[in-house]
């Protein structure tokens, strides 16, 4: 024998299982107020708790027939499902998305960017000008008139891999010309 107390609700959920309305009633009244107010503290949210609380009954109706007294209590059964039904709507609401996404920090350029980009761009300016003709040539047609290697070889009258030799020459003395200013611009923000 076990030292368990039996199950208060033992009779009435064998009753329910049989079909008898008035048992579903007596189960109703006693048990929807507590999953309601379960549902209610766990969720926050009237609507959803009523919802919660009317799909545990409609659970606890379907469940009676099949209901084994002896292993647990079917008030902590109850229990048990009205939290799982929270804690699945709990989860949904933290993977819907939202009707406005949260307050961001504006992508956009600082105040002071434009000067900055004005320096930094005069200095790329400087830069390209002091590259050596044909590197010059070969960065500005594929990288600032955005041509293919092969089209700005033939402007070129080169072929594809003297253009690739030129264009990483060039990509290699640019990196060179303006690290300095990378350095400058390191050491202002330290």
């Amino acid at each position: 024998m076990s030292n368990r107390p039996p199950d208060p609700d033992a009779d009435l959920v064998i009753r329910v299982g049989r079909g008898d309305p008035a048992a579903v009633q007596a189960l109703m009244a006693r048990k929807l107020p507590r999953m309601l107010s379960l549902a209610r503290r766990m969720l926050g949210d009237a609507s959803e708790a009523e919802d919660v609380a009317q799909e545990v009954m409609v659970r606890a109706w379907r469940q009676a027939p099949t209901w084994q007294p002896g292993a647990a209590r079917f008030d902590s059964w109850m229990h048990r499902v009205a939290l799982n039904l929270c804690y699945d709507r709990l989860r949904r609401q933290r993977e819907r998305p939202m009707a406005e996404p949260p307050d961001q920090i504006d992508p956009g350029p600082a105040p002071d960017a434009g000067l900055m980009g004005m320096e930094i761009k005069d200095q790329v300016e400087a830069a390209i000008a002091a590259l050596p003709e044909r590197q010059r040539e070969a960065i500005v047609l594929c990288h600032y008139q955005e041509l293919g290697n092969i089209e700005a070889a033939a402007l070129m009258e080169i072929s594809v891999e003297a253009l690739e030799s030129l264009l990483s020459r060039g990509r290699r003395a640019l990196r060179l010309l303006l690290n300095p200013l990378n350095n400058r611009r390191l050491e202002g923000l330290a």
